[in-house]
């Protein structure tokens, strides 16, 4: 199974590790989905991650980067036909729909109207937990 993980989950997970998107990060790294990303995701979870406010620990962080770099689904993505109304969250949908992924996972599921998500399932941590089946 291909999902994308938009920041907020990545950040979340670190903050609850015992919480939904505690255990969608669990699942990425104990290889059970496969995550989609791209080089912008990565710098931008990189450079979120490593803001002082949330005070993670830096060699955690380097780790679950590396992982990601190393393990990870990288893709080319196709631009958009249409932009998100944040077009932050652009990269996001881009690799999803480029790689086919199954599922974006996010807490704001509003950024992502259906009508420009193509055939990607926009889902909550708790959502994808609920249908997910290794």
């Amino acid at each position: 199974m291909i999902i994308v993980a938009d920041t907020n989950i990545i950040v979340s997970s670190l903050i609850k590790p015992f919480s939904d998107t505690g255990k969608i990060l669990r699942l990425i790294l104990e290889n059970k989905v496969k995550l989609a990303l791209d080089l912008r995701i990565l710098i931008e979870y990189e450079e979120v991650l490593k803001r002082q406010e949330f005070k993670f620990n830096l060699n955690k962080i380097q780790s679950i980067i590396n992982f990601f770099r190393k393990n990870g689904l990288h893709i080319n993505a196709m631009p958009l036909e249409n932009s998100l109304p944040d077009e932050d969250d652009n990269p996001f949908l881009e690799v999803a729909i480029s790689a086919k992924a199954d599922y974006l996972i996010t807490g704001n599921t509003r950024h992502f109207p259906s009508k420009l998500c193509k055939n990607i399932k926009i889902a909550t941590p708790a959502e994808f937990l609920k249908e997910f089946t290794i």
